[in-house]
């Protein structure tokens, strides 16, 4: 009795031990927004990253952590998110479908009834990227060009980073991780095929890494050391309903495509930890596997918000994120107790 009283107040007096986790994060336009905000608070804690595993919005932030964390720890982190989506949203505010006072007083944060989203999406639909920008520009090239530090991202000292992209000619999953990333990797993985041209690397085009991994999760499983995995998710994998215009019946079908690799990824570890031996028989540790999805938090939010990169748009995401994330641990905290 006197010893296990000793055992928990010796315990309670120790420091608390650093915590080691990959982190898997997803893409989805401006949305990916609210996965800033989960990273900032959750860099409030004492963590150790080993891995990230990003597509599109979810391989910028990625990208910025691993930036950042290599400049100065936890708080570079957090420096190199934030001048992210200042930068993302100053360069995007100067398209076509940028926002307007009009627009918010119309259908809120989102863009179903602003002339310029309008006028975007309509023009997607009669031409292609090819015929509409024949130069081939691609503005998230110029934002990880002033953003991020090569060298520091492609140092292979501090946490790992994997980029999803997808081969356009093969339809597969293709990974890039540190010491093979530049600007056009990121702009690949983040490359919406009716916006921008396919971004080529040598000498093969490259789509939206969502389509074939939205995030993928094995690369955190087989090669990196960290038991737990968070998984950062805010697309929806129930929708409620069965949507009827014709811009919510694509952007479903979207989300779908984007969801099932996830899906079945999210299956297989899940029936590993069930079984409990299953690990044993891949020879890989016996891996927790968090799922920090957004659920209510973004209720309301159209597909056209994706597009929405006005700064109080994307700031009020980043504070959504801040709580969900805050919430979650506290929960968690409180089941430990």
């Amino acid at each position: 009795m006197r010893s296990s009283l000793l055992h928990r107040v010796l315990g309670s007096l120790r420091p608390p031990r650093t915590r080691r986790l990959s982190l898997a994060l997803q893409g989805g336009g401006s949305h990916g927004a609210f996965s800033w905000g989960v990273l900032d608070r959750l860099l409030e804690e004492d963590i150790q990253i080993d891995g990230l595993s990003g597509a599109s919005a979810g391989a910028l932030n990625a990208a910025a952590v691993v930036d950042g964390w290599s400049r100065d720890g936890r708080d570079g982190a957090r420096e190199a998110l934030a001048r992210l989506w200042q930068t993302i949203s100053r360069t995007l505010q100067t398209t076509p479908a940028r926002s307007t006072p009009l627009d918010h007083l119309l259908s809120g944060w989102n863009r179903d009834l602003s002339p310029g989203f309008l006028f975007l999406n309509r023009l997607t639909n009669m031409a292609s990227p090819y015929e509409l920008n024949p130069s081939g520009y691609n503005p998230i090239i110029s934002i990880v060009e002033s953003t991020f530090d090569m060298q520091r991202l492609n140092r292979r000292e501090g946490p790992r980073l994997f980029v999803s992209m997808t081969d356009v000619r093969t339809g597969e999953l293709v990974l890039r991780h540190n010491g093979n990333i530049d600007a056009r990797v990121l702009a690949a993985s983040a490359c919406l095929p009716l916006l921008f041209q396919a971004v080529e690397i040598d000498g093969r085009p490259y789509w939206d890494g969502g389509y074939t991994g939205n995030p993928a999760l094995y690369p955190l499983l087989f090669e990196c050391r960290a038991k737990d995995i968070y998984l950062v998710q805010f697309t929806p994998g129930d929708c409620g309903q069965a949507p009827r215009r014709v811009n919510d019946i694509v952007a479903r079908a979207r989300e779908i495509a984007f969801h099932a690799n996830l899906s079945r990824e999210r299956a297989f570890i899940e029936l590993l930890q069930q079984q409990g031996a299953g690990w044993r028989r891949f020879g890989q540790k016996r891996l927790r596997l968090h799922a920090i999805e957004a659920g209510e938090s973004m209720q309301g939010l159209g597909s056209s918000s994706r597009l929405n990169t006005e700064w109080g748009f994307v700031t009020h995401l980043r504070d959504l994120g801040r709580e969900h994330m805050d919430a979650w641990l506290r929960e968690r905290a409180g089941r430990k107790s």
